[in-house]
């Protein structure tokens, strides 16, 4: 009985050695397969991408520069007597003291910082209108550490961009190239350079292009102009008006605003394109400050109440409405006119109106082919401020 029961527990002990054994030599296999999926996974990568940014770094962020803006108190008397005006002397204003419930004075002084990209050898440099509008005293810091003066060349609030130039230094400054955002796909690595929370200068943060031609409605404003490129680089406060890049060191667009229910990044980033961003630029170097304007009116497209008004055009924008001291007003455009090209392109809808006007400015002529009562008509608006 003795020697049946020895038997039996060495028979035990020794299956659970032989279980043991194909445990141990079970795990190693599997470590050497997974291990071998990693290698190969890991040269599809690298045989794909260039992750290497640090020839675009280095030109990068030479070229990028840290803003510190301030409105000079002047400035701020100027401005605080200009809403006074607006406001036609308002019972509140005696009320409050031009303050708020607890004496704080909205009129102080404004002040801010953020980024700017250096885009020519004499030292104009491109940043966010909403950086350096409201102000008259502009210090920039190059990344080798110097503080500089710059001047405010002009703004195009419409596009939140602005041009600046440093001043009273006879240098040539490292600039960016543009790149073609048109060419841009969404999957490409891009970096953005600039300076997060105003004190980490020179900071440089990947990501790819998760989306392009965002209209977002961010940019205050009755005309804007958004075709804002989404990326997942991280940017927050302080990156506005810095460099997005490509994986040359070549300007894709302009960082500007995040999408975030915290105030910093929380995965959304948007830049404005380096295509739309040079055309204002070189309108803003040659005439300064750019002011948009509509036309001055209100309709419908054609397509949409053809039957319902019994018209005989089938494509166009019907006038319903004309604002007063509008240019469409002081060019003669009536109520009931079909428009139907702008500049000599075609209008089947408001959108290409839009679209063929959306870099015209105050002082401009745009060129309309109507159709009134039934007779074509050629009119001639030249843009102006709105009464």
């Amino acid at each position: 009985m003795k020697q049946i029961i020895s038997f039996t527990v060495a028979g035990i002990i020794g299956g659970l050695v032989v279980i043991a054994g194909l445990k141990f030599t079970e795990s190693p296999y599997i470590i050497e397969s997974n291990a071998a999926q990693v290698i190969k996974a890991s040269n599809i990568i690298n045989t794909g991408v260039n992750t290497d940014f640090v020839h675009a770094s280095a030109v990068a962020t030479d070229a990028v520069v840290h803003i510190n803006a301030q409105e000079s108190r002047t400035l701020a008397m100027q401005r605080q007597e200009e809403s006074r005006r607006n406001r036609r002397g308002s019972a509140f204003d005696n009320f409050f003291g031009g303050g708020d419930f607890f004496g704080n004075n909205f009129h102080r002084p404004k002040s801010g910082s953020g980024s700017g990209v250096i885009i020519s050898s004499d030292g104009y440099i491109v940043t966010n209108n909403h950086v350096v509008g409201f102000a008259d005293v502009i210090n920039v810091t190059l990344n080798d550490g110097r503080v500089m003066k710059a001047t405010k060349i002009g703004t195009d609030p419409s596009t939140d961009l602005a041009v600046i130039k440093i001043e009273g230094v006879s240098e040539s400054f490292p600039k960016l190239e543009y790149a073609d955002s048109d060419q841009v796909q969404v999957g490409e690595w891009v970096l953005a350079v600039g300076s997060p929370f105003g004190y980490l200068k020179s900071t440089v943060t990947a990501g790819i292009i998760s989306a392009i031609g965002r209209d977002l409605d961010i940019i205050e404003g009755e005309k804007t102009i958004e075709e804002f490129i989404q990326t997942d680089a991280v940017v927050n406060p302080g990156n506005s008006g810095g460099a997005l890049v490509n994986d040359q060191g070549n300007l894709v667009g302009i960082n500007s605003a995040i999408a975030t229910p915290t105030g910093v990044y929380a995965g959304y980033s948007f830049a404005i394109p380096s295509n739309l961003a040079k055309v204002i630029i070189k309108d803003i170097i040659e005439n300064g400050d750019i002011e948009r304007v509509n036309l001055g009116i209100e309709g419908y497209d054609v397509k949409d109440i053809k039957e319902d008004f019994n018209l005989s055009e089938n494509n166009g924008f019907y006038v319903e409405d004309v604002y007063i001291g509008s240019a469409a007003q002081f060019g003669g455009l009536l109520p009931g006119d079909i428009i139907k090209r702008v500049n000599g392109q075609r209008i089947n809808e408001l959108e290409d109106i839009k679209r063929v006007m959306k870099f015209n400015k105050v002082g401009d002529t745009v060129k309309l082919n109507v159709v009134r009562n039934g007779t074509k008509k050629t009119i001639k608006l030249k843009l102006r401020k709105s009464m």
